[in-house]
């Protein structure tokens, strides 16, 4: 048996600002944005330069899930994104002026700071030890 996680599902408040900010400042590539109705669009979003996993935009829609935007995790990293220059990637986060919530440090498993997006998710950015 073989099965891989396709895509995540992360809700935004408007399709254009999110894949303005995830293409512009985290350079993540537009995989397809393709209107279903009038208000709904299919639109993933994934790092550069691997395909395991993409993001799926959501835009929210009603009460709850407009409540969720931001913290669909009850305030833990919500997304792991590993990387294989950290220090180059800290410095695009700086540049872009994306708020650091935990500077980069050590650990067992390899140099890790955590970031949140345009909406406040929080994600681990790995460079994990080779």
């Amino acid at each position: 048996m073989q099965q891989f996680l396709a895509k995540i599902s992360l809700l935004v408040r408007d399709y254009d600002e999110a894949i303005e900010f995830y293409t512009k400042k985290l350079h993540f590539e537009l995989v397809e944005d393709t209107r279903q109705n009038e208000t709904k669009r299919w639109v993933v979003i994934r790092p550069k330069g691997h395909s395991s996993c993409s993001l799926l935009l959501a835009k929210a829609v009603g009460e709850e899930q407009i409540s969720r935007i931001g913290n669909q995790t009850g305030g833990r990293v919500f997304l792991f994104l590993h990387t294989d220059n950290l220090d180059r990637d800290y410095q695009n986060l700086i540049q872009n002026q994306i708020r650091i919530i935990r500077e980069p440090c050590m650990e067992a498993y390899g140099k890790v700071l955590v970031f949140a997006d345009l909406y406040g998710n929080l994600w681990d950015l790995i460079e994990p030890i080779q």
